[in-house]
């Protein structure tokens, strides 16, 4: 007869990724980034910065395209797909300046190009800078995998409306969002599309300012695209933290599951 006494029950082993968030920092969280905290940061403030640079110089900047002539569009939109892909300066000046330089319909085309190679250019840098260590980040928490999946994993449909929905706001963060929708895994091609669908609307907006400025030392944002920005930036906010509450809900409905329930 085993006289030993019962070893008491164990806590339940958390699975690695379901760790609270409570634990940590957002400093630790951002050391564990490296790289991508660093890119991050850099494309929230440099567009900001070089973006002055270039409305001050507006004018001669647009003078010195049209003395290209034929080759001041090519030069415009390989200068815009460099300056824009590596986060250096913001797509809204530069598309108003091609509005100014070209007129409506071609500075539409060519900013709209300019912003479609961009795109392909900041994927790329941020895969190669950024993208193991956020998948790193997301797989080590349950909920923000699933945010994940449910806006960018769930279909190239979908995915296509999410990217297309996230770029339609003038304000919204060209580099920053080309970092987050990389690493977050997106599919080239639904990314693409949706770039140079979302984007189209705010991009005629800038043509058609651009072309319409006769002296750069007064121009002015206009406020009816202020409004609209907000109003804009506020819905596409709303579609998306539904989604995510969604699959957050989702995810908390399947941890809470009795073993054995739900399953085939």
């Amino acid at each position: 007869m085993n006289d030993a006494p019962n070893e008491p029950d164990q806590p339940p082993v958390r699975p690695q990724g379901d760790e609270p968030a409570t634990r940590e920092t957002l400093w630790t969280i951002i050391g564990r980034m490296g790289p991508a905290a660093y890119l991050a940061a850099a494309w929230t403030f440099m567009p900001a910065l070089l973006g002055f640079t270039l409305l001050a110089n507006m004018g001669p900047v647009s003078g010195w395209l049209e003395s290209q002539g034929s080759l001041g569009m090519p030069i415009y939109i390989a200068a815009f797909v460099l300056s824009a892909g590596l986060g250096l300066l913001p797509t809204y000046a530069q598309a108003t300046l091609g509005g100014f330089a070209f007129g409506v319909v071609g500075g539409f085309g060519a900013a709209l190009a300019g912003f479609t190679g961009a795109s392909l250019v900041g994927y790329a840098v941020a895969r190669l800078v950024a993208r193991a260590r956020v998948e790193a980040e997301i797989e080590r928490h349950r909920k923000a995998k699933a945010v994940r999946d449910a806006l960018v994993g769930s279909g190239w449909w979908r995915t296509l409306g999410i990217v297309t929905l996230v770029r339609v706001p003038p304000n919204s963060p060209f580099a920053l969002t080309n970092l987050a929708l990389s690493a977050a895994e997106t599919r080239v091609v639904p990314f693409v599309a949706g770039t140079a669908i979302g984007m189209a609307p705010r991009t005629l907006a800038a043509a058609v300012i651009g072309s319409q400025i006769s002296d750069w030392a007064t121009a002015k944002k206009p406020l009816w695209l202020v409004a609209t920005g907000v109003v804009v930036t506020l819905l596409v906010a709303g579609v998306i933290a539904i989604i995510a509450q969604r699959a957050i809900e989702k995810v908390t409905r399947g941890a809470e599951a009795p073993e054995g329930v739900g399953t085939a």
